[in-house]
């Protein structure tokens, strides 16, 4: 029997903040330690008091901390870069392993940490950052050059890495090209299907005000802002709901974008129609999906789509644009829809015409939900987690 590893795994930014990137670094941790690892997460510390830890749960070392300057959201917490007794618990901790979830600050304490160990590094990319380029305002193409740059070299200091989508690891792959060092692999993020399937179903229509057992409810979850393509979402509704009045759009989740999106909602074909729920826990947010007909989803700037697995598991059909990540999770025409973005002026027309083709076909829809409940295993944690194992046993095994 291969013995147990010692992991510590570094995070930019970690729960309470609720991201894609912090989801996945907490449930890597909780799916580790459940396999029998000791893991030990290095991570910053939130503004309030840390949460207490069971002995069942992984370690935390609390990494000193600041709230992020515009545009990061609020109780989004950034590691402060100066020596700390976090950084003191990693060294001690010894690691056969030390496990990346940032190129940044936190990804430069992991590399350090690394050399001292002697301990290979493995980097998760979990974000496409030439996608948010457009924060940097005229800065946006000096920025993204030197970003990439940046990123090629954070890369070749790894022993592996692994990217949520397997077009993101081909594209890694392609950048840093076959003679260099790091192993790359596409390992999505796994999710506790036991936990998710024992969240009680919400009531999106009392708390949005609507009919019960008489509207039909299009759900989309994510952070509101413009490179999730949320104008997208909104025209296709607007254009669905055209045609089927009784439509409704649940929107779950808050950002720099929400009170456009409340005020576009005040509009006379989305009056009444439109319902913000601002950020909710993820349980809460769960919960409120499972009593959705459909899942829309349009962002262009995932390397997986978390929420696209999430809705699967909850047994909710998906209608997407097609973009990063989305084939790797959603099986066109069994468990959802798959809808081309190509040319972008006619992608809201395209993804309102596949919500009404959902919409106007009960028994298409009913067969779809049942293929994404029964097809969730693919999902699992367990899966995930022994296929990153695989990969730090690959690691230490070429050192």
């Amino acid at each position: 029997m291969a013995r147990a590893l010692r992991v510590a795994i570094f995070g930019e930014s970690y729960l309470p903040y609720l991201s894609g990137v912090t989801i996945a670094t907490d449930v890597l941790a909780r799916g580790l330690t459940e396999a029998g690892h000791r893991v030990l997460l290095v991570v910053p510390r939130p503004a309030g008091e840390p949460p207490a830890r069971t002995p069942d749960e992984p370690e935390v070392a609390w990494l000193p901390s600041y709230q992020g300057p515009p545009p990061a959201p609020p109780g989004y917490r950034i590691p402060l870069p100066i020596p700390s007794g976090a950084l003191r618990e990693a060294r001690d901790f010894r690691p056969d392993v030390v496990h990346a979830q940032s190129p940044f600050i936190s990804g430069l304490m992991a590399h350090r940490t690394a050399r001292a160990a002697r301990a290979p590094l493995v980097f998760t990319h979990h974000t496409r950052f030439g996608d948010y380029r457009h924060y940097l305002g005229p800065l946006a193409a000096p920025g993204g050059a030197l970003m990439s740059a940046y990123l090629r070299r954070f890369w070749l200091g790894c022993a592996a890495i692994i990217a949520p989508g397997s077009e993101l690891a081909a594209e890694i792959a392609e950048e840093i090209g076959p003679r260099a060092r790091p192993l790359v692999r596409a390992i999505p993020t796994g999710l506790d299907l036991d936990w998710i399937g024992a969240i009680p179903e919400g009531h999106p229509r009392r708390e949005a005000g609507w009919k019960p057992g008489v509207d039909f409810v299009v759900a989309s979850v994510g952070r509101l802002a413009r490179e999730k393509s949320v104008d997208v979402l909104l025209e296709a509704f607007a254009k669905a709901a055209e045609s089927r009045p009784e439509l409704r759009f649940l929107l779950i989740g808050a950002g720099p974008l929400e009170e456009m999106v409340r005020g576009r909602a005040e509009r006379p074909d989305l009056r009444g129609r439109l319902f913000v729920t601002g950020q909710q826990s993820r349980d809460h947010a769960l919960g409120l999906l499972k009593a959705c007909e459909l899942f829309a989803f349009a962002s262009r700037t995932e390397t997986q789509g978390l929420v696209l697995a999430e809705a699967l598991a909850c047994g909710v059909p998906v209608v997407a644009l097609e973009g990063p990540g989305v084939r790797d999770t959603v099986l066109d025409a069994v468990d959802g829809l798959v809808v081309s973005r190509d040319p972008e002026s006619a992608a809201p027309e395209r993804l309102a015409s596949a919500l009404l083709d959902l919409a106007n076909d009960p028994e298409r829809r009913n067969a779809m939900a049942r293929n994404a409940r029964e097809g969730a295993p693919r999902f699992a944690l367990q899966r995930r987690v022994g296929e990153v194992v695989e990969l730090y046993r690959e690691t230490l095994a070429s050192r």
